[in-house]
C-alpha cells in the first residue's frame, strides 16, 4: 500500500527551507551572549533543562545560583518591536506564536515555584548589556541567602 505524503505546513518549498534550517541551539545570536558572559567570568552550561521533570531547556543554565536564561527569537516569540505575522498561514503562525507566549509564561512561572529566576533576552539585544545583567543577577543569588 503506497501512501501519499502528509502535506507540509510551509506555504512553499523555499519556506520550508529556510524554517528547516533555523538552528535549535548555537545561533549567531546564542553564540555572542555565551562569549559576551564568558568572558564576564561565568560559567554555565548549554542547552540543558533547569528542572529535570521540565520538558523544557534553556539556553544558559547556572544551576547553583539557580538562573535559567533563555534567548527568545522575534519571530519565534512574538517580539513586540519585530514580531510580524506572515501573509500566509496567518491563523496558524498566529496561533503557534501565541501557543509559544503562553508556554515561555508557564515555564517562567513553573521555574519561580521551584525558586528558580528566569531571565528572558530577546535576540536583537545587545549581548553584552544582556550578559551585564545575566552576570549582576548570578552573582547577586551565588552571594545572598536563597
Amino acid at each position: 500500500m503506497v501512501t501519499s505524503p502528509r502535506p507540509s505546513w510551509a506555504s512553499s518549498d523555499a519556506a520550508r527551507s529556510t524554517m528547516r534550517a533555523n538552528r535549535s541551539r548555537d545561533s549567531h545570536p546564542e553564540m555572542a551572549l555565551r562569549r559576551a558572559v564568558h568572558a564576564l567570568g561565568l560559567r554555565y552550561r548549554v542547552c540543558k533543562r533547569p528542572l529535570p521533570s521540565l520538558r523544557r531547556t534553556a539556553d544558559l543554565v547556572f544551576s547553583r545560583a539557580r538562573v535559567a536564561v533563555f534567548l527568545d527569537g522575534c519571530f519565534w516569540h512574538g517580539c513586540p518591536k519585530h514580531h510580524s505575522t506572515p501573509r500566509t498561514h496567518s491563523a496558524y503562525w498566529s496561533n503557534k506564536i501565541r501557543g509559544n507566549q503562553d508556554r515561555d509564561r508557564d515555564t517562567d512561572a513553573q521555574l519561580a515555584a521551584a525558586g528558580w529566576l528566569a531571565i528572558r533576552v530577546w535576540e536583537h539585544e545587545d549581548p553584552t548589556q544582556a550578559a551585564h545583567l545575566i552576570a549582576q543577577s548570578v552573582r547577586a543569588r551565588s552571594n545572598g541567602p536563597h
